[in-house]
């Protein structure tokens, strides 16, 4: 084969130049065997989410790119001279203002920056070379790279006045934000995120989904948040016992293929009947209950979804839930025009808020609004300056922050952790306890020191939920979770009876869990009477609309300006009105094609009157469809409570 065609060769094995390939590759840890025939190919420009459980070998995936690990056998190849930016979790910038810093991840710039000052300060350089040179930084964005390393340093929510501020001087969550502008910075024909998400708040969030969206490289991102995986990625690379497989689409698709594989290949029906129907019956009532606030309808439409993924759940390894507390006051807590802060300084002034039995709360706000300051209240770490709080005598707290993270004692067990915590607990009542958080009879004989993120939180969690707190509060609880811990953490909630409080960057979780949602913001907190969609539209928009939404857009307009506004509002009822109905005949159309192909499927004679093609074919419509379906419902849903706000 001619290398000029476009190939090279690469230990051996020639590779097309654009693509990533792995082949057969065998990689231990000591006795443990991490990846066992491990094989996939990702091409060049596309996106790819890194899926599966905690210790299944993503972030050493990544170590084989970054690191220079190599494997016991087989292949890992990538074209030559590919740039590669990483998100490095642990990184030092001493004392180099945070703009400086950013923009060291663009080595090339920095080099030409490096080459040309001694340039100019050799007296014996002639002027072609200075003009060389003085080109190649033009030509870097040499000129720009500090309007866009300010630009990256806003978009994941540092102020102007951190710009110059010295990397040292910041905390360890921001210092990670520092290294991930480095990161995007850096000019990359293959980027790697490892968790670029875990100390983002819901705006950076945003931001970053819409930075990387433009990212016309090659994106390896390991993420445990679905939403973002569904925004960025045009692919999901699904790591499970030693193996890979490569699926189209974002983790939702992912999960959709996922559930069809174990609807058609699982022999564990019983185990699978009986997880559908524990989460159908919860819907049910739910659905009974349920009022009509947009926000418990984002929730009733997330409990449904987990309806049609359910059978690929079967073999979690978490069976886990939070237990009744015996008993509750109500109200659990009142607050009234309460001011919280820290000595002198009031971080948030004239709260009344309230927190009865069965309160499902997501907490928003950008990041230095006064979210864990409102928590640290709310659980009595942080007492009130003024303003009437009460609590209940049947208000007992669970707080699940990082912060409980780093102070259990690494030089215990799970296991002793947890019989120190309840000393009542028998060593076999603790290992059932630790088991339904994923903890095996090994893990529980290890130093906590030697544990995961993800495994330190399940096991504080675990603490939390024996204790049958009448008040669970979170701050953000899914960081270093798995996405199949972060689902059963959703599930286990929803039988709680207790009042929930939880602070999350988790699209997913806050719709998954929450009825209400309170707001942080402008040194003040209230409820948000929108949904969680709400809120993320109204961070999407123009700082001059958003004001004028936020003050109802009344206050100086003129009556002229209402009659247009009242006008304007009539005809968009009567579009939405049309639009709905045409909604609806779509939906009863495509609700018709379903039950025709679902029919046909649950025929025994057309499995045998079919080819494997045809009987894929028919598969695949079968899913289009309902996933067709699925999209129609939803925009109706969403049409038709537009439709009711606008009329009452």
């Amino acid at each position: 084969m001619d290398p000029g065609s476009g190939l090279r060769r690469n230990n051996g094995l020639w590779q097309t130049a654009r693509m990533i390939t792995a082949q057969n590759i065998l990689f231990k840890r000591g006795e443990t065997t991490i990846f066992e025939g491990l094989s996939f190919v990702v091409h060049a420009g596309q996106k790819v989410g890194i899926v599966g459980r905690n210790g299944v070998g993503k972030s050493t995936l990544f170590r084989f790119f970054r690191d220079g690990l190599e494997p016991d056998t087989g292949d890992l190849t990538f074209p030559d001279g590919w740039r590669i930016s990483r998100l490095r979790q642990e990184v030092d910038g001493g004392a180099r203002p945070a703009l400086e810093f950013v923009i060291d991840g663009h080595r090339d710039l920095r080099n030409v920056e490096t080459a040309l000052a001694r340039a100019e300060a050799d007296p014996d350089t002639d002027g072609a070379t200075l003009a060389a040179l003085h080109a190649r930084f033009d030509d870097l964005g040499g000129h720009t790279a500090p309007a866009q390393a300010a630009a990256i340093l806003h978009g994941l929510g540092f102020d102007a006045d951190a710009l110059q501020r010295p990397f040292n001087a910041f905390s360890g969550g921001w210092r990670i934000r520092l290294g991930l502008a480095q990161a995007l910075m850096q000019p990359a024909d293959l980027l790697l995120l490892d968790e670029p998400t875990n100390h983002l708040d819901l705006e950076a969030t945003l931001w970053l989904e819409q930075f990387l969206s433009r990212f016309d490289g090659t994106l390896l991102v390991i993420a445990h948040d679905r939403q973002f995986l569904d925004h960025v990625c045009s692919h999901t690379l699904h790591l499970i016992q030693g193996t890979a497989r490569v699926y189209r689409g974002g983790y939702t698709q992912f999960e959709r293929a996922r559930a069809e594989e174990a609807l058609r290949e699982t022999r564990q029906a019983e185990k699978r009947d009986a997880e559908v129907e524990h989460i159908r019956k919860f819907v049910s009532r739910f659905r009974a209950k349920a009022s009509k606030a947009a926000q418990v309808q984002s929730r009733l439409r997330v409990l449904e979804k987990l309806l049609d993924v359910a059978p690929a759940r079967v073999d979690s390894p978490y069976r886990v839930t939070f237990p009744n507390p015996d008993r509750m006051s109500n109200p659990l807590l009142h607050l009234r025009d309460v001011s919280i802060g820290y000595g002198a300084v009031t971080v948030l002034r004239r709260i009344s808020l309230s927190l009865l039995p069965g309160d499902r709360v997501g907490v928003l706000g950008a990041n230095g609004a006064g979210k864990t300051t409102l928590l640290r209240a709310l659980v009595g770490d942080l007492p009130v300056q003024q303003g009437d709080f009460s609590r209940g005598d049947y208000a007992s707290t669970g707080y699940f922050s990082q912060h409980q993270m780093e102070v259990l004692d690494g030089s215990l067990t799970p296991l002793a952790q947890c019989i120190r915590h309840a000393p009542s607990l028998t060593q076999q009542a603790a290992r059932n306890l630790l088991g339904g958080w994923g903890f095996d009879g090994t893990m529980v004989e290890r130093p906590i020191s030697t544990l995961s993120g993800g495994e330190k939180a399940r096991l504080v969690l675990a603490l939390i939920a024996y204790d049958k707190p009448a008040i669970l509060v979170l701050d953000e609880p899914t960081n270093h979770l798995d996405i199949e811990m972060r689902d059963a953490l959703a599930l286990a909630l929803q039988n709680y009876e207790g009042a929930l409080v939880v602070v999350s960057h988790d699209r997913h979780m806050i719709e998954a869990v929450c009825d209400e949602l309170w707001l942080v913001r402008d040194g003040g907190a209230g409820r948000f009477k929108g949904s969680l969609d709400d809120y993320l539209a109204l961070q999407r928009m123009p700082a001059d609309v958003e004001d004028g939404s936020r003050n109802e857009m009344g206050a100086g307009a003129s009556r002229r300006a209402d009659r247009q506004q009242r006008a304007a509002a009539r005809q968009q009822r009567s579009e939405e009105r049309k639009a709905l109905k045409r909604l609806e005949a779509d939906m009863e159309k495509t609700a018709s094609a379903l039950k025709q192909l679902e029919s046909r499927l649950a025929d025994p004679e057309v499995y045998a009157g079919l080819s494997q093609d045809e009987l894929t074919g028919l598969l695949r419509d079968a899913a289009a469809t309902r996933q067709r379906l699925e999209s129609i419902e939803n925009a109706w849903m969403q049409a038709a409570e537009a439709l009711e706000t606008d009329d009452a």
